[in-house]
């Protein structure tokens, strides 16, 4: 098993993507790269700690390999947009992949590339690729949320404006 981390916005959002596929074994919310050890939600909310919400997958890459995840990781989010995701405005949402080898490095580097070639952005992009540090899992309430309180998910992920960041750059 590895493990593979990425940051785009609420990381209640990001979960559902990735939860279903073969090969994923555990998808964790949670927080990294802030200043702040065992941060809460309430200090990462104010955009001081430094910290990313990030979801946290565990996964088999000889059944769903890395580069894969890079593939569902880039339609959930814009790629343009260096100070968070849609309507999620402060630094806890900006985008960034966090990479825990010198392989996933190299393979986030060369998608990153490929969609900055592919023509279908008309700004550059900016998701940060980034070592990844000290991994922080977000409070049991926070995990599976979208299960927990479905119509309250919905309402947020609509006000938050990541259906329409999909739809706009991806559909």
């Amino acid at each position: 098993m590895q493990k593979a981390t990425f940051a785009g916005g609420c990381f209640w959002c990001m979960v559902t993507p990735f939860e279903k596929q073969p090969g994923i074994h555990g998808i964790i919310s949670g927080y990294m790269g802030g200043s702040v050890e065992y941060p809460t939600y309430e200090q990462v909310l104010t955009g001081e700690t430094g910290h990313l919400e990030v979801v946290q997958i565990t996964y088999d890459p000889t059944i769903f390999p890395y580069e894969k995840l890079l593939e569902l990781y880039w339609p959930q989010i814009d790629p343009t947009d260096a100070t968070g995701q849609g309507n999620d405005r402060k630094s806890q949402y900006r985008a960034a992949i966090l990479f825990h080898n010198e392989e996933q490095r190299l393979l986030a580097i060369k998608s990153r590339h490929d969609l900055e070639q592919s023509g279908r952005f008309d700004k550059p992009i900016v998701t940060g690729i980034e070592e990844a540090s000290v991994f922080y899992p977000a409070e049991e309430y926070h995990q599976d949320y979208h299960r927990k309180n479905p119509e309250f998910y919905k309402e947020s992920r609509v006000y938050s404006g990541r259906n329409d960041i999909i739809e706009k750059y991806w559909s």
